[in-house]
């Protein structure tokens, strides 16, 4: 168990409070985290507790840059497994977050961002896009000042794909789809790749 207590290694930080600080987390899970004594028992407590949005919220905003995008984007894949149809430039904005995962430039966290501007911001794939373009540098124009990102912003693209992704099927289905991603999201954290077994 203590093993599994250190487990999450791919957070960009191990103090719960903290990353609770950067989300917008329901009361029940607010009252959660003054006990918690690891990220894992955290989200098992969550997860356990039917809280299952305030744990994907946590975990997006808790992994690092590049996990959190990643698992972004495993969530809009999961959205297309399910039977959802992406727009072209859905696709592409999902191709383009997937590149900057890849390979972390410059051009290619614009490029996202030029991808996710020509969708409708209603799909995973579109704020996986968004996350990645969040994920540092400079919100402003490349010849601009620099306007650096606030730190939550990228949580919050990257629980709204994950919550986009699940919230097309009934109650039931939800939870489940929910879960399997919350699932996915744990093993990127442990240094997986997300394709975890059923996924």
């Amino acid at each position: 168990m203590a093993e599994q207590a250190q487990s999450l290694v791919k957070l960009a930080s191990q103090s719960v409070g903290d990353v609770a600080a950067q989300c917008e987390l329901t009361e029940p899970a607010k009252e959660l985290v003054p006990g918690a004594q690891t990220p894992e028992a955290f989200l098992g407590s969550l997860a356990k507790a039917g809280l299952m949005s305030d744990a994907i919220r946590w975990l997006a905003q808790g992994l690092r840059p590049r996990e959190s995008v990643w698992w972004a984007c495993l969530a809009a894949r999961a959205y297309v497994d399910w039977g959802n149809k992406l727009p072209d430039a859905d696709l592409a904005a999902l191709t383009a977050a997937e590149t900057w995962v890849f390979k972390p430039e410059e051009d290619n966290r614009r490029a996202a961002m030029a991808k996710a501007q020509e969708t409708g911001y209603q799909s995973p794939a579109s704020w996986a896009a968004i996350a990645a373009f969040w994920s540092g540098g400079s919100m402003a124009p490349a010849e601009a000042p620099a306007v650096t990102p606030p730190r939550h912003l990228i949580g919050r693209a990257v629980w709204g794909a994950v919550m986009i992704a699940t919230g097309s099927a009934p109650p039931p289905e939800t939870e489940k789809r929910q879960k399997r991603l919350l699932d996915q999201g744990l093993d990127i954290a442990r240094g997986g790749n997300g394709r975890v077994a059923g996924a």
